[in-house]
């Protein structure tokens, strides 16, 4: 409907396309330029995938520290929360000048998207487990490792698969800056290159892209949390 109603304005007010294109318009010049779009899809994809990869990486690494001891998490938490008040836009054209127009910038920019949300919400989820299980586990002699292997880490997979759902949402953002900064391929400096010429309809076909690859990752998010946690699709029913 609301695309329908766009159209319907678009058309009745007689607005310039440079200014605002039709639904129909968008559409078609994705048809038209897909052939050069396949290659810019295909670098952000794979910028995305490593750097969420990275993030996932990273975040458990952080969460199983910050869990393994209070000490820890004093030190680590308010680096973390800093860390998220640096504008990333901002540190991108440092990561160019120390790496160049490479891959490797792009996938850190990701990373540091995403990586914080899942840290957080996996340390919260460690941190609400049933502390009966906890005594029951130490009462059986169990090293902290253990309990974070057995007890803390499989109770809060709901929560890390919450936090990694928000990521996911935020990784094809994460490529799109870095690759607006500086790149030679993606959908970020087809976007600029785009905007630069005019080609408004052509900037409104990367935003649905973007979109959409967004989308996809948050559904096989959810595809993966309900492989791997059943017996909290099991609650829900």
């Amino acid at each position: 409907m609301l695309l329908l109603i766009w159209e319907y304005i678009v058309n009745l007010l007689q607005i310039d396309p440079q200014m605002l294109p039709a639904p129909s318009a968008v559409f078609s010049a994705f048809v038209d330029h897909f052939d050069i779009l396949l290659p810019h899809i295909g670098q952000t994809i794979l910028e995305t995938i490593i750097g969420l990869l990275f993030a996932i990486i990273l975040g458990v690494s952080l969460a199983v520290m910050i869990s393994f001891s209070p000490l820890v998490r004093k030190a680590l938490y308010p680096i973390l929360v800093i860390s998220q008040t640096i504008p990333l836009i901002a540190f991108a054209p440092l990561l160019l000048i120390w790496f160049g127009f490479t891959l490797l910038p792009k996938v850190i920019i990701v990373m540091l998207y995403c990586f914080f949300p899942i840290t957080v919400a996996l340390v919260d989820g460690m941190g609400k487990i049933n502390p009966h299980v906890i005594q029951l586990l130490q009462s059986m002699g169990a090293t902290q490792w253990q309990i974070i292997r057995l007890a803390r880490f499989p109770g809060a997979l709901p929560s890390f698969f919450s936090g990694l759902r928000i990521a996911a949402t935020y990784s094809v953002t994460g490529a799109i800056v870095g690759e607006y900064v500086g790149a030679y391929q993606g959908l970020g400096i087809y976007m600029q290159t785009a905007a630069h010429s005019y080609a408004i309809a052509l900037v409104f076909v990367t935003i649905v892209i973007t979109s959409i690859l967004s989308l996809l990752l948050f559904g096989f998010v959810y595809v993966l949390e309900n492989f791997f946690v059943p017996w909290q699709r099991a609650e829900k029913k």
